[in-house]
């Protein structure tokens, strides 16, 4: 008898941009000052893709090309990339197929999912099924976003949040009861008003009207997106851990994505989850959308050890949220 197959991510890379842009340097840009950035969100610098004609493919052609040699996976090999991504290079061809282009991926087909901040999650799920199903080896899934080509720098409300990175990890199949065990997502259309990026799509295409007005940059109502983001990450997660007979203590670490460390610190209270086992990278990079939670994985990577259970949750514009439970493989 053939055991369940299984979707397990047996790597994980990371990939920032060399420009930081510290709390120091947004006070000369914006009515702002470290301490009132630090309490608020605890962002205490970002990284940010400087150059010019360099977009979101640029960083998750350096997360791919690093994920390949670190796993000795032959691009030839690689049969489906997805890229979560709000900020793509273009509308068309989608970042996904610029990616596997310049990494020597040939066999693959390729395509964008956006999701806003659960963009990861949703294109996690979305490539675990090719795995479960048995018709695919070898997925990976990028989280990348160029924040800074969205954000308007004279709105401090926004301006000291986000910042640039990527995220990917490779999936293939496990038979050992390792990999992605289950999931919950949810979507609420009705948050429209309160998180998004206006302009520049169909609705309202390109003006010079609407670019004076400000209108390709993203608006986020805070108070509102707060108390639904908490809301939603939090019962997602409890959500997945009754739906799995789990108790705090059976899961090792709990990776949020990294929206504000208000909304961490609220969500970890609300879902009865020490703090001390959930992943913080907020203040090192910012609220990089996408690219979060496959940051906070490479960057807790020698914390992980084969068997342990964790449980990521994304809250992003739309409304999107959810939770994965996966049992981590390497």
């Amino acid at each position: 008898m053939t055991s369940k197959i299984r979707a397990a991510i047996t790597g994980v890379q990371g990939y920032v941009p060399d420009y930081i842009l510290t709390n120091a340097e947004l006070e000369t840009m914006v009515d702002t000052n470290d301490e009132w950035i630090t309490s608020r969100t605890g962002v205490k610098e970002r990284h940010i893709l400087k150059g010019e004609g360099l977009g979101t493919s640029v960083m998750g052609i350096e997360a791919v090309r690093g994920l390949l040699e670190k796993t000795k996976t032959r691009p030839e090999d690689v049969e489906l990339v997805i890229c979560a991504t709000v900020t793509a290079d273009m509308h068309f061809p989608d970042t996904a197929n610029l990616i596997a282009h310049a990494v020597g991926i040939k066999n693959a087909f390729c395509f964008d999912l956006g999701a806003a901040c659960s963009g990861f999650l949703y294109a996690l799920t979305t490539g675990a099924q090719f795995i479960t199903s048995g018709s695919h080896k070898k997925v990976i899934v990028v989280g990348a976003d160029k924040m800074s080509a969205i954000v308007d720098y004279t709105d401090r409300s926004t301006c000291i949040i986000f910042g640039d990175g990527a995220g990917a990890v490779l999936l293939e199949p496990d038979t050992t009861g390792h990999g992605i065990i289950d999931y919950r997502h949810h979507c609420d259309g009705s948050g429209v008003d309160l998180l998004q990026l206006k302009a520049g799509g169909s609705k309202y295409p390109a003006t010079v009207d609407s670019v004076l007005a400000g209108e390709h940059n993203i608006y986020q109502n805070g108070r509102p997106v707060f108390k639904a983001a908490v809301s939603g990450m939090s019962s997602v997660v409890q959500e997945v851990m009754v739906r799995n007979n789990l108790v705090t203590d059976d899961i090792r670490w709990l990776v949020p994505h990294q929206a504000n460390i208000r909304i961490i610190e609220t969500v970890s209270r609300m879902a009865d989850f020490p703090l001390e086992r959930v992943m913080i990278n907020i203040h090192k990079y910012g609220n990089t959308t996408a690219a979060t939670i496959p940051l906070c994985l490479w960057d807790y990577e020698d914390q992980l050890t084969k068997g342990d259970n964790i449980i990521l949750t994304a809250f992003g514009g739309g409304f999107t949220w959810g939770a994965i439970y996966i049992k981590w493989a390497i």
